[in-house]
């Protein structure tokens, strides 16, 4: 992970406080020592401040927009909302106002690695999962049942129904599944996520009987078929 700031002691902070929770840490005072340490080095995400000396933090995060493999946060004084909208446009994940709590960015962070993780298929390098007869394919984003029919799924289902199968027979909070299926703006409160499971259980169910997403009071949901990756 890469802290791009001027600030010393705001680098200081997030690189003691990240270190502790186990990530390696570079540091870089500016876009120069940024492209240095990106050539040099492997990096899953940049902490990234806006307001800095030469090259600011937006023009910086415009430069990266097509690094599909990097994760951006962008941190600020400026914490508006049309602040924020203009960061996201231009490539960054997420935004931060300053002052920022460590444990908020830490929270960040780890949300951060799992949505990439997810869109980029680096925790499933297969092309398909088998469960029950049923096939999915992230790559192509369908889902064949048992009979071979490709069933509609809205991105919100998809994206449930990948991350049950990522971790078959594992308790998965709300929270987290609220993230996997809506992003990094839904309110972590909102249990429209059970609706989705819901809307998602049914499909299942109007193909083939047998229970495959089990509901664990007051923890989340797991998916109980075995699954294959093919």
């Amino acid at each position: 992970m890469l802290v791009v700031d001027d600030d010393t002691d705001l680098r200081a902070l997030v690189r003691d406080y990240l270190a502790a929770e186990g990530f390696d840490i570079l540091e870089a005072p500016d876009g120069q020592a940024m492209r240095r340490e990106l050539a040099t080095n492997a990096v899953d995400i940049v902490i990234l401040d806006v307001m800095m000396p030469g090259e600011d933090g937006l023009s910086l995060a415009r430069s990266l927009a097509d690094r599909a493999e990097l994760g951006v946060i962008m941190l600020s004084a400026l914490g508006s909302e049309n602040d924020r909208v203009v960061g996201l446009e231009l490539g960054a994940d997420d935004y931060l106002a300053k002052p920022v709590a460590p444990r908020e960015l830490l929270a960040r962070v780890r949300a951060l690695l799992r949505r990439k993780a997810l869109h980029l298929g680096t925790a499933s390098p297969k092309l398909a999962y088998e469960f029950a007869g049923w096939q999915l394919e992230p790559l192509r984003r369908t889902l064949r049942d048992p009979g071979g029919v490709v069933i509609a799924l809205s991105d919100g289902e998809f994206r449930l129904l990948h991350a049950f199968a990522e971790q078959p027979g594992k308790v998965l909070s709300r929270d987290l599944l609220l993230e996997l299926a809506r992003g990094s703006e839904s309110d972590a409160f909102d249990r429209a996520i059970d609706t989705q499971v819901s809307r998602l259980r049914r499909k299942l169910l109007s193909r083939a009987p047998g229970e495959m997403i089990r509901t664990v009071r007051n923890e989340g949901y797991v998916f109980l078929p075995e699954v294959r990756r093919a």
